[in-house]
């Protein structure tokens, strides 16, 4: 018997040896995306600090709200002018709808990484914003909603890291309107479809307990409130935080090239406000998924106020 446990408690030190000595490492999609953000930042980087030395003469690009007019590439002056803005907005969902077509059309029962990525993004959505604040049935209803916003927004916001883009989508304030649009008309549609119309309209406007006096001062507030003022800053939100995210992030670029460009006793400083871009760059990509979160959170509070009775 003794021998047993002897051998035995040999076995099991051994085993657990391999286990101790056993590094964890990063996943791949850490170092793939480690390796996507140094080629944006090189790529965005690296032509307009070749191009200032090649050709001196020609001023640094400064940023400011230019920017976000740029000048149209094609059919200049018509309603269908297209700039890179616009070249943004098709980007962005080119790319995105490319995504998710492929994803569904290879759905396996051993999913690849790609698959497992995608399901992961769709259930985070899907679990930890609809059902977590709207329940299980209502959550499971509006899921497809709350994807398209979150994941519509956040492909509108990251074209601000795109080279030769360079602009977040979402920085001029047609798009942030369009989905605040999007989502109000959802917190309406859900409110009367859960609450019916007049029930609907009547808790929105008329809180109850209230002496009916007091209706003719609040009632309009309550409209000013619940269907200009939220959708407004809904998108004014997205907008202003996009807006100054690329000033923030030009204004890094924009200095590392002006100290490149400058007195030899300039250049070492050079090297800070290169590290200060690296770190706005990353710090953009957190912006960008924050706010698509955040805008989505809204959307779902805003259809729990809707559907549920006050």
């Amino acid at each position: 018997m003794a021998k047993q446990a002897q051998d035995s408690g040999r076995k099991n030190v051994s085993a657990a040896a391999p286990r101790a000595v056993t590094k964890r490492r990063l996943p791949i999609w850490w170092w793939v995306g480690l390796v996507l953000i140094g080629v944006v930042i090189a790529v965005t980087f690296y032509p307009g600090v070749v191009e200032a030395f090649k050709h001196p003469e020609v001023e640094v690009h400064s940023p400011g709200m230019a920017d976000f007019f740029p000048e149209a590439m094609v059919w200049d002056g018509t309603v269908f002018q297209f700039n890179r803005m616009v070249l943004a907005r098709l980007v962005a969902a080119a790319v995105l709808a490319l995504i998710f077509v492929i994803a569904a059309s290879n759905l396996k029962l051993r999913p690849s990484r790609g698959q497992v990525l995608t399901e992961l993004a769709a259930d985070f959505v899907r679990t930890n914003i609809g059902i977590e604040l709207l329940g299980t049935r209502r959550g499971k209803r509006y899921a497809t909603i709350l994807g398209f916003v979150f994941f519509g927004v956040l492909a509108m916001n990251l074209t601000g890291v795109i080279p030769g883009i360079n602009i977040a989508a979402s920085s001029v304030i047609s798009v942030p309107l369009i989905f605040a649009v999007f989502s109000y008309v959802t917190f309406i549609a859900a409110g009367i479809k859960a609450r019916g119309g007049l029930q609907f309209f009547k808790e929105q406007l008329f809180p109850p307990g209230i002496p009916p006096l007091v209706y003719v001062l609040l009632t309009p507030v309550e409209f000013a409130s619940t269907f200009i003022v939220r959708p407004a800053t809904l998108a004014i939100r997205l907008l202003a935080n996009m807006i100054a995210g690329h000033m923030l992030l030009a204004l890094t670029y924009f200095g590392t090239q002006v100290l490149m460009l400058g007195l030899m006793a300039m250049k070492p400083i050079a090297v800070l406000t290169f590290g200060a871009a690296i770190i706005m760059t990353l710090f953009e990509i957190f912006v960008a998924v924050l706010q698509a979160y955040v805008f989505t959170l809204l959307t779902a509070v805003y259809i729990k106020m809707s559907v549920e009775a006050h």
